[in-house]
């Protein structure tokens, strides 16, 4: 047995409250080494009085290329415990594993109290709780300058025709507002979208709006707060809750704070609001030059002179952030904030917001953009979620773009999971591509097929799944700025077999939603030799399956009855026996 290899840690995602009375504990083993995980637990207070010790084997969980990883969960009575771990390999040698590390098994190391970890007692308000409305939604992205022209007249006066063909440029305008969206919400709504995420929407001098001006204003070229009111009210009434993208890392060039200090210098009353190594600030450089940085003397967003970066630690900048965050949760009832470039702002801050938004609206949803592992974001003082972009490359990697093989996704897909919290996966926020990434059917090179096949596998993992607009009419795209051409509202310019496909979707995702979010998933290679995936989730006796082919060769399978098919494409049905084609899939029963 490879005893280096075992790992736990207490009070991180290895051990922790899921819910008032239950604990999830974890240990991490070398892959295919251990035969057995026995977790031997008891409230400290009574070691020794009959009945209150336990033992429970641990289940393999989760399996990558290198590790396998072992979980239990445990109702505890009295909110304390004190644990160790009893792991068997394969060659039948045992060890107790505990807070002095690997100690021999034996009678005297059993019973040593210091080789037990502990959780001295459980504090609810240290639990991380996550919003339920989240689990059971399904988003849909929205930049707002490009998904509908509701009101010509709030449109500026270099407006281009609306047409998605069009490959836009970064300063390219065509007239999206709130009033577009306003319009459009039946046709969200029959999508099966409860969910909008707004790309920012505050006045700002660019199409994208993540160069502030002013926080407490919407964009003259969107709209206004009454339009934004009857928005919001009328989202509510359908069941949709919204959600805001703030940029609290920096703000734009053209804000009232930084024109001061380009005005004043060192006197400004703003000079400390940002990270300003010497005066006068370098402010004339050409954004688009890629020497900037050379030059630049003060702290930006990457190199970009037009988007100086706020000094967060700083109590007036705090508190002016902090009053944003609320303002928009008292007056206009959002459901939560999308946070931009979140892991380059302190934690201090980030917990004093959660601290402040979640007094105002407990269930608010706390999003931060972070593209790498958060664990020090997500202890439950800070977000509720990321964006899953981890998650996101390892979907695009094996299904779009053939780069990982799948043995190789499905170790990258466990080590993500085991990563968090169950709580946390509950509600990370899962998609395939954004404003900041090419489309998705462009990154498949057009082969819809493979769309739809990591669009249903994401629709099938726990998680609340976002769609970017105009993925239901096969939208492509480039890199920013051609990820965010035009919404295709001409009925020419649509695939309607691919917004039926996604309706289905949708509509799957929903009847099965609380199997995916609380159930068991197991992911296995079929066969050696093929990529053929099959995923299997269990919870209460229910069995959801699916298998995807990214094999050139077909995948049969014997089916009782056609009518266990849930979704599918891509198969073809010969009497008891279904057909997966190459780049197909089925979901079923």
């Amino acid at each position: 047995m490879e005893k280096s290899a075992i790992y736990h840690r207490p009070e991180s995602e290895f051990a922790y409250l899921y819910n008032e009375d239950t604990m999830h504990i974890r240990l991490r083993t070398k892959k295919d080494d251990v035969l057995k995980v026995t977790l031997y637990y008891v409230d400290p207070y009574l070691v020794g009085v009959e009945g209150y010790s336990h033992a429970l084997d641990m289940e393999k969980v989760a399996s990558g290329l290198e590790y396998d990883y072992w979980q239990v969960e445990v109702s505890v009575e009295f909110r304390r415990i004190q644990y160790v771990f009893r792991v068997t390999g394969l060659d039948l040698s045992v060890v107790l594993y505990g807070d002095l590390g690997v100690l021999q098994d034996s009678d005297d190391n059993f019973k040593h109290i210091g080789n037990y970890f502990r959780l001295p007692y459980f504090h609810d308000i240290d639990r991380f709780k996550s919003p339920e409305w989240v689990k059971e939604t399904v988003w849909y992205q929205i930049f707002p300058e490009r998904f509908a022209n509701g009101n010509p007249d709030f449109s500026p006066a270099n407006t281009l025709e609306w047409d998605s063909t069009i490959t836009p440029k970064h300063d390219d305008f065509f007239g999206g507002d709130l009033q577009g969206v306003y319009d459009q919400l039946d046709y969200l709504q029959d999508l099966g979208i409860n969910g909008l995420y707004f790309c920012p929407i505050f006045e700002a001098a660019t199409n994208h709006k993540y160069d502030t001006i002013d926080y407490f204003e919407i964009d003259k070229h969107f709209g206004d707060k009454q339009l934004f009111k009857q928005l919001i009210d009328e989202a509510h009434r359908r069941g949709m809750r919204v959600m805001l993208d703030a940029v609290f890392n920096h703000i734009g060039s053209h804000s009232s704070e930084w024109q001061d200090v380009i005005e004043k210098g060192a006197e400004s009353k703003y000079a400390d609001w940002f990270h300003i190594r010497e005066f006068p600030v370098s402010s004339h450089l050409d954004h688009e030059s890629k020497e900037t940085f050379k030059e630049l003397n003060y702290d930006t967003f990457a190199f970009s002179p037009n988007m100086p970066k706020l000094n967060t630690a700083n109590p007036e900048v705090k508190a002016y952030l902090l009053d944003i965050a609320t303002y928009w949760i008292r007056e206009f009832d959002i459901d939560g904030w999308r946070l931009d470039v979140a892991n380059e702002v302190d934690h201090r801050f980030w917990k004093e917001f959660n601290r402040q938004v979640l007094a105002i609206k407990p269930d608010l949803y706390i999003l931060g953009e972070i593209w790498h592992s958060s664990r020090s974001w997500l202890v439950g003082d800070e977000f509720h979620a990321v964006m899953n972009y981890a998650f996101t490359g390892s979907i695009n990697q094996y299904f779009l773009q053939e780069q990982l093989g799948i043995k190789e996704f499905i170790s990258r897909l466990y080590e993500q999971q085991m990563m968090y919290r169950r709580q946390t996966n509950e509600v990370m926020f899962n998609l395939l591509d954004s404003h900041d990434t090419q489309r998705i059917l462009t990154t498949a090179q057009g082969d819809k097929d493979l769309v739809k096949a990591a669009l249903a596998f994401m629709f099938l993992q726990m998680g609340t799944p976002c769609i970017y607009y105009g993925t239901e009419y096969g939208l492509a795209g480039g890199p920013d700025p051609d990820c965010r051409r035009v919404m295709p509202w001409n009925p020419d310019q649509q695939d309607t077999e691919m917004f039926a496909f996604m309706k289905d979707l949708i509509a799957l995702r929903k009847a099965y939603n609380k199997l995916i979010v609380y159930g068991q998933m197991n992911l296995m290679e079929i066969s050696s030799k093929s990529k053929f995936l099959r995923l299997e989730i269990d919870y209460q006796g229910q069995m959801l399956n699916a298998i995807f082919n990214n094999d050139s060769q077909d995948y049969s399978l014997r089916l009782s009855s056609s009518k266990h098919i849930l979704l599918g494409n891509g198969y073809n049905l010969r009497k008891d026996e279904v057909i997966v084609e190459p780049n197909g899939f089925i979901i079923f029963k």
